[in-house]
């Protein structure tokens, strides 16, 4: 079978004792015509596979270059360098895949991350993103094992659907019509009827209508898929595609959601810290070199590790919109105008610097935010007492902002209809989702975690573009 081999993580962790050992990777360097280090993506570490001089020929150590794919075989002894305790003593060596030397654009030296993702289908290949994609991966595999742990149902919402969920209009059509010779009804309008699905659709902008259709039955569930946002926004926080994870539940209320919402994001960092340490490390000491350029007052107070083990330690602070309000109008930050979007009181949609001032100025952690004016959130959440706001909540995180967005739902019938007929939503669009509470309407909250801020937030990453395989964004879908 030809895929016996030993990935090199396992290999790093055993004692060398004479053993016959098989690998396979790509060379990173080769040196002296006698020593390669050779990496197959399980770590950030090389394996040094040392080649006794004058046992491979001339012509096969000219085609042993950065990149090249190799097999080798031999016995994995004690080394005599410093820097690695064992070497692998070449016996065999097959080259798998040549790699032109020339022209390879990943030459081992420090590339800058914008020139990484003109070519982001090499990058995985770097020490930087081989630990954020193998971080990410621990994340979405601790995102399903917490809910599973929990008796949640994880349901596959459509990508394809007809509902505008967060009512912002902001979505990409799906059709099979011509656009040079689109069929029109009489007033100019699209005539979508002779479209594939017979009505206008477009990529979903979320799944949470469809999961409150499960939480109504299950009890609990959670999506966890791609999202679609035709947001024109050139941003470090912003995709026009992205994952996201949208747990519903029965029988919650807002503080059942917000004591979910803190556990889940407990859960899958110390799940990472306690799988991924070594990709953290490096990452985080990546951080602190790139921070030494910034100016003292730009760096962050705590390095990546101190970060993530403070959200882990910590209770989140939990406080009313209309605190946060008043906390951020009577700020030194305020007062001097160093904000670019001044506090002008209360009703206003917070921007990021206002969530980040909290976090990280006056808190000092995570901050959950919750009753926010129903003017600026959602037709869905639940309206409260006071008749000016709703049961939402937000979750803010150091370095990022909001990171999690969400609300105990409007459970009651005429409450949820006279909020659709005020923001125009058309109830017969809807129809299926009233159902649930036409037909035993109970209590049930939900919310929404953007995988990739978590990614970012994990990985200490300032780019959302450098979390992502392959980032969508406006003007750029290359690869």
């Amino acid at each position: 079978m030809f895929n016996i081999r030993t990935r090199i993580k396992e290999l790093l962790s055993m004692e060398p004792q004479g053993q016959d050992i098989t690998v396979m990777g790509w060379v990173r360097t080769f040196r002296n015509n006698q020593f390669i280090a050779l990496n197959d993506g399980s770590t950030n570490n090389n394996l040094q596979v040392v080649l006794e001089l004058g046992k491979f020929d001339e012509d096969t150590l000219k085609r042993i270059t950065t990149s090249a794919s190799l097999k080798v075989s031999g016995k994995l002894v004690a080394s005599l360098g410093k820097g690695q305790k064992m070497d692998l003593q070449a016996e065999t060596l097959e080259i798998l895949g040549d790699s032109d030397s020339e022209v390879y654009p990943l030459q081992p030296k420090k590339h800058s991350l914008e020139f990484l993702r003109e070519i982001a289908h090499l990058r995985f290949r770097t020490n930087t993103f081989g630990s954020v994609f193998r971080v990410r991966h621990a994340l979405a595999f601790a995102v399903h094992q917490f809910f599973n742990e929990k008796g949640f149902v994880y349901m596959h919402t459509p990508i394809i659907t007809a509902s505008d969920a967060e009512g912002a209009g902001e979505m990409f059509k799906v059709t099979t019509l011509p656009f040079d010779q689109t069929p029109r009804n009489e007033d100019g309008t699209v005539n979508y009827s002779e479209d594939f699905f017979g009505r206008a659709t477009n990529l979903t902008v979320s799944g949470q209508l469809e999961g409150e259709l499960g939480a109504t039955a299950f009890g609990e569930i959670y999506t966890f898929g791609p999202t679609f946002r035709a947001e024109n926004s050139n941003t470090a926080r912003h995709l026009a595609e992205f994952w996201m994870i949208e747990p519903e539940m029965a029988f919650f209320d807002l503080e059942d959601n917000m004591n979910l919402a803190e556990e889940f994001i407990r859960y899958i960092i110390k799940y990472v810290m306690e799988k991924n340490r070594e990709d953290l490390e490096f990452l985080a000491q990546r951080l602190a070199d790139e921070e030494k350029q910034l100016p003292q007052d730009k760096r962050s107070e705590m390095g990546l590790i101190e970060k993530l083990e403070f959200v882990l330690n910590n209770n989140f602070e939990r406080l009313t919109y209309t605190d946060a309000i008043e906390i951020l109008r009577e700020s030194n930050h305020n007062k001097k105008k160093k904000f670019q979007y001044p506090i002008t009181g209360w009703g206003m949609d917070l921007q990021s610097e206002h969530e980040r001032y909290l976090v990280e100025k006056h808190f000092k952690k995570p901050v959950i935010l919750y009753n926010y004016p129903a003017a600026i959130k959602a037709f869905y959440m639940r309206q409260n007492e006071d008749g000016k706001t709703v049961a939402a909540m937000d979750i803010l995180a150091p370095g990022i902002g909001e990171i999690v967005g969400g609300s105990q739902r409007e459970e009651r019938f005429e409450n949820l209809t006279a909020r659709m007929k005020e923001m125009h939503i058309p109830e017969e669009e809807l129809w299926w989702y009233l159902d649930t509470r036409r037909f035993g309407t109970v209590p049930h909250a939900g919310f929404g975690l953007g995988f990739e801020r978590m990614v970012q937030f994990v990985t200490g990453m300032t780019n959302i573009r450098d979390v992502i395989a392959f980032p969508r964004t406006p003007k750029n879908a290359e690869f």
